[in-house]
Formats: C-alpha cells, structure tokens, sequence
C-alpha cells in the first residue's frame, strides 16, 4: 500500500470527491463535523508570504503516546508521494488536536441525549452517547493495545504495510477488531479519524492544517480570494496561487 501507484488513487479520490467535503465549512452534524467557528480570536492580519514558524507544534490535548498515534495515523491516510505532502506534512495532526478544545468535540453542538440509533440517517445527527475527544481517547488506546497484543509494539511503532493493514481493519470494523473494541466502535473511530484528517489536509490554514496551502494547491483551488468577476466569463484556468484567510499565498 506504500507504493507510489497505491497512492495515488487515494489522491485522486480525494480529488474527486472534494465536491462533497465541504473546505471552509464543515457539517454540524454526524462524524463529520468540526466548529471552525470555534477558532481562537483572529490575530492581526499576517503579511503576505509570511513565513511559517519552524517551533515544533506541542499537542495540548493529546499526550505523547495518543500524538505519535494521530502523526502515524494520518501518516498512512493521506500519504506524500510524487504529488505533494501528505497529511502530516501538511499540519492534519495539529487540526485535529486544536479541534479537540473546540465545542465540538465536547458535543456542544448538537443534541446529545438518547436514545441513540446507530443505524439512523444522517440527517438525524449525532448518534453516540461519546463525543469526538471521547472517541479519540478509547480508540486510539484500543488501537494500540490491539496492537500490542500482535507482536507487542504500539500502532505508531509498526512499519506502513502494518499500519495500512490495520487502517484497513479499522474501517472495514469486522467482528476481528471488535474484540478489542468494546468502549468504541472500530469505525466509529476510523470514520472519525478520517474525516477529521481530510478536513486538517483542506482546511484553511487559520486552523492549523494545510500548511503552505498544499492541500489547496494539488486541487487548484484558489482560497479565499475577495471576488473573481474579472474572471467569470474569461472561459481560461484562473492563474493566481491560493490566498488564505489572513492574506497568505501559496
């Protein structure tokens, strides 16, 4: 799964699916939904081409072990290959990590009484008793200790084709992995991951992800530039790099 012609399809899926992945807003509801709202206050507007800081990002909600899991987890997701940076490289596991002292990840943002349908639409919203840092915390713990029961190395320490096979368990949830997975849902917790890692590979930079706007540029889509009716009715590729919220360019 490592190699460069397994990759890229994974790529390209992303590619082709981004109409559904919303980039500057995410949904409310389901396992896909962050409160981009809840980003701390603006700072003063950066000047264009700002150079990104070199200090290391220090998680302040996940501790070391849960870190080196969300930093090989993603690793795999959204691999770098000839393309471009992948999810690591482009910031995903510091998205995740800030979103988790967000309202959503406490659940604030939606109806969190029972009863609860798993199998509901949708459409019908949040369908857990666990909100998103909760389901983190289990999953990457069961994650790990399902991981060590196989040849006694955490999921982080575990060479690539190891941890895609296991991703792959993961999604696919069988009755295998759920043995080990009794305080959470094996995909409720991969779907999660994932979702959360392509918002952190699209996300504005405001957020923490999609650092040098990588993820925006392998795309060509061109950020958050005021207006385009210069451009409307020219019928040619718009030309310009991407622009981030606070002013940066790709």
């Amino acid at each position: 799964m490592s190699d460069q012609d397994q990759d890229n399809p994974r790529r390209d899926f992303l590619r082709k699916s981004l109409t559904l992945i919303p980039v500057v807003t995410v949904a409310s509801t389901g396992l896909g939904g962050s409160m981009l709202m809840a980003t701390p206050e603006p700072a003063q507007a950066a000047p264009a081409q700002s150079a990104p800081s070199d200090k290391a990002y220090e998680p302040t909600y996940f501790t070391a072990e849960e870190w080196a899991f969300i930093n090989a987890a993603v690793e795999r997701l959204i691999p770098a290959d000839a393309q471009g940076p992948g999810a690591l490289e482009a910031g995903a596991p510091e998205y995740i990590d800030r979103q988790m002292n967000t309202p959503y990840a406490s659940g604030a943002l939606w109806f969190m009484q029972g009863p609860f349908n798993a199998d509901a639409a949708p459409e019908m919203g949040w369908q857990s008793k666990l909100v998103p840092k909760e389901i983190y915390r289990l999953g990457i713990a069961a994650t790990d200790a399902w991981s060590k029961a196989f040849n006694g190395k955490a999921f982080a320490a575990q060479d690539s084709a190891t941890r895609d096979d296991m991703l792959r368990r993961l999604e696919a949830g069988g009755s295998e992995v759920s043995a080990h997975f009794a305080a959470v849902p094996a995909k409720m917790f991969f779907n999660l991951l994932l979702q959360n890692t392509k918002e952190g590979f699209f996300c504005d930079p405001i957020h923490g992800g999609n650092k040098g706007m990588v993820g925006w540029t392998m795309i060509g889509f061109p950020g958050a530039r005021a207006d385009f009716m210069d451009w409307v009715e020219r019928n040619e590729q718009y030309p310009f790099p991407a622009v981030s919220i606070r002013g940066e360019r790709a």
